[in-house]
């Protein structure tokens, strides 16, 4: 299904789901980096005070808005006629990322809240690693979407 009139918007459409994009990556990268310099503070210092609030700002006010501005724009592109060639595989590969992306920004809304109670359990070693995981899923996205490889 698809809707003609999203036609007209096509180049504003793509060029907001980008932008959105972008922000929800930069917050998706900086807030397990966060969480890294969290972990070696004592609970309840001012200094884990701090990291509570800028944790809180940037899940709340950047991470939050971008990602469900990318799903927005993301849905009207799909809607978009002859944005999707239905038969390709790439798309299905770059759905199946961006879900896993969103599964991610779930999991750290679910670490930022176990900080935010001064319950945090996992080490900075944790946090490392999973800050390479949104690095792995844009790459694939972003060659699903230019290079489309099938």
């Amino acid at each position: 299904m698809t809707i003609q009139a999203f036609s007209y918007l096509y180049p504003w459409t793509k060029a907001f789901h980008v932008m959105s994009m972008i922000a929800w990556m930069a917050a998706t990268f900086y807030l397990p980096r966060l969480f890294v310099y969290h972990c070696d503070l004592k609970p309840g210092s001012a200094e884990s005070e701090r990291f509570k609030v800028m944790e809180y700002r940037l899940f709340k006010q950047i991470m939050n808005p971008a990602m469900i501005s990318t799903w927005l724009f993301g849905i009207i592109l799909v809607l978009t006629p002859g944005v999707i060639d239905w038969s390709a595989g790439w798309w299905h590969v770059k759905l199946l990322c961006v879900i896993l992306m969103s599964g991610f920004h779930g999991a750290m809304s679910r670490w930022r809240k176990d900080f935010l109670a001064d319950a945090n359990r996992r080490s900075h070693k944790f946090y490392r690693f999973a800050n390479e995981v949104p690095t792995v899923l844009m790459v694939v996205i972003v060659i699903m979407v230019i290079v489309r490889p099938f």
